[in-house]
């Protein structure tokens, strides 16, 4: 990628610069920093919410699968048509799943970047600053959104993942629909084309964050009009528009059961009143920046970049507001709250981090190849070692028919290859965060029905209120099932008609173990 910074530039190659067409470029970059960031940030397809996606797909495939606690299966399927898509590109290649969804994910990141390479082509003159704006987002692709329980990028494949590009899309049709003075009427109508079916493509796979992309667009629309009154009213109007719809929502929201407001409250991600400090600034201070940012004054291209600083200021306050005012622990309804205002700052910071990285790469980098590789070596290195902290005991890059290494993963597939398909288990709820574990999904690997947990079952339930009975029962059952003593575990679990236990290696335990490792055994319930 550094040696494009030195190649000298053809008046006609000028000229696509100029126009903010410069694709060929693009693409070499994009494709090279694809790479980078598999090698980075690693690929993880069974963790987090990667393997909710994945059982929903599974589900699809094979409907005998998961035939008892289903809805935590199936549930999230009804707002998105991620999982019947992949479910019909297996059948259509006739490919195994995984290759499929190791495909998608360096897809998703190639579209993601050149999406961002697209949009910095709109903002930045210098190639050099695009670079840098892409470069830098490659970096920090999995880079936390403040305290929202949202990445950048996920290290798998999700709704968001594609979702994603298809916001940033939106906003770049957008620019070139309101152009600059002189723009031709196609390349005009041709990016309004493209920022509706960016819309449409990123609110079928994803609802709600496609609904924060429109936000985003729409003052976007407002911010870069040449009429003053459209800038000012319309940038007025859908801030007063946002904050009352969230006080609609708020007050006509259905009262709210007791079960449901149990598993709302351990959302803690929903209240930012329950964030860290650290958490707070991750709100604060991309503010800060981009309001730097967007005080300056600047014509032609540039503008575009001071006023997507600027919309990132706005979106990202009417956020804040309305998180402040009506997504409140001691709210009497959560309805705003599960719609997750905040989550509006991924755009925030893919914003600020574009800005940033065009600002390194334009002033301080420039053409000096040895400090781009330099830099971006440090910083890609930074993201690495803290990848590798969060998913220690995986491969850091989890390949198709690759054996796993994790200890967890090994006793789940030995679940699926040993057990019946209608066997139904029961672990520790906390085991997604449980040491060695690195958040591996149960349902996804072992392909059998479970008891709800704590962490991704709760976040289910959360979004979908009638789940909230079945996961108090199911996470009250699983609370310690690792230190009660086996009578105890028999009591709780007999009623419930689970067939298998899965423990932890150190657990005091009588039961018939069919298999066990270093970490984990599984037990056979008497």
């Amino acid at each position: 990628m550094a040696s494009i910074l030195t190649l000298p530039v053809s008046a006609e190659r000028a000229q696509g610069e100029e126009r903010g067409l410069d694709h060929g470029v693009g693409a070499a970059v994009v494709t090279a920093l694809t790479g980078f960031t598999l090698v980075v940030h690693g690929y993880h397809p069974y963790a987090e919410d990667g393997g909710l996606y994945l059982a929903g797909v599974k589900k699809l495939l094979h409907p005998e699968l998961y035939p008892y606690w289903s809805e935590f299966v199936t549930e999230h399927l009804r707002f998105s048509i991620f999982a019947p898509m992949v479910a019909g590109l297996v059948r259509g290649s006739h490919a195994d799943l995984m290759t499929v969804m190791f495909s998608l994910y360096v897809l998703s990141c190639w579209i993601t970047l050149f999406a961002a390479w697209q949009l910095a082509a709109r903002c930045y003159v210098s190639r050099n600053a695009r670079c840098g704006a892409v470069s830098l987002l490659a970096a920090w692709l999995t880079l936390p959104v403040a305290g929202t329980s949202l990445l950048l990028m996920d290290p798998y494949v999700s709704a968001r993942s594609l979702s994603t590009p298809c916001s940033l899309l939106a906003l770049v049709g957008m620019l070139d629909f309101i152009g600059e003075t002189g723009s031709d009427g196609a390349r005009r109508w041709r990016g309004l084309a493209i920022c509706v079916g960016a819309l449409a493509v990123a609110a079928a796979m994803h609802p709600l964050m496609a609904a924060y992309a429109l936000g985003c667009v729409l003052l976007l629309g407002c911010m870069r009009c040449d009429r003053r009154l459209v800038r000012v009213a319309g940038t007025t109007g859908l801030c007063v528009v946002a904050v009352a719809m969230a006080a609609i929502l708020h007050w006509t929201a259905p009262a709210e059961s007791t079960a449901y407001l149990r598993v709302a409250l351990t959302r803690t991600y929903w209240f930012v009143s329950h964030w860290e400090w650290y958490e707070q600034f991750g709100l604060v201070a991309p503010l800060v920046i981009l309001s730097a940012v967007g005080l300056g004054r600047r014509t032609g291209r540039e503008a575009s970049g001071t006023v997507l600083a600027r919309v990132g200021v706005v979106a990202g306050a009417m956020a804040l507001v309305v998180a402040v005012l009506f997504a409140r622990v001691e709210s009497e309804t959560h309805l705003v709250a599960r719609l997750q205002p905040l989550r509006m700052f991924q755009l925030v910071y893919v914003v600020m981090i574009l800005r940033i990285g065009a600002a390194l790469g334009e002033r301080f980098l420039r053409r000096q190849v040895a400090w781009w590789v330099a830099t971006f070596g440090v910083l890609g290195g930074v993201m690495l070692y803290a990848e590798q902290q969060t998913y220690a005991n995986s491969s850091h890059i989890e390949l198709p028919g690759v054996e796993s290494r994790n200890d967890w993963e090994q006793a789940f597939v030995w679940i699926r290859r040993n057990t019946a398909v209608d066997a139904r288990f029961a672990m520790d709820a906390h085991y997604i965060t449980g040491q060695g574990e690195d958040a591996q999904s149960f349902r996804a690997i072992a392909e059998r029905s479970a008891m709800p947990d704590y962490s991704k079952d709760g976040g289910e339930a959360a979004i979908t209120p009638g789940l909230a009975y079945q996961w108090m029962t199911g996470e009250a059952a699983q609370e310690q099932l690792n230190t009660m003593p086996d009578a105890t575990r028999v009591a709780v679990l007999r009623p419930l008609r689970v067939d298998w236990v899965i423990l932890r290696r150190d657990a005091d335990t009588s039961f018939f173990c069919a298999y066990e490792n270093a970490s984990v055994e599984v037990c056979r319930l008497p």
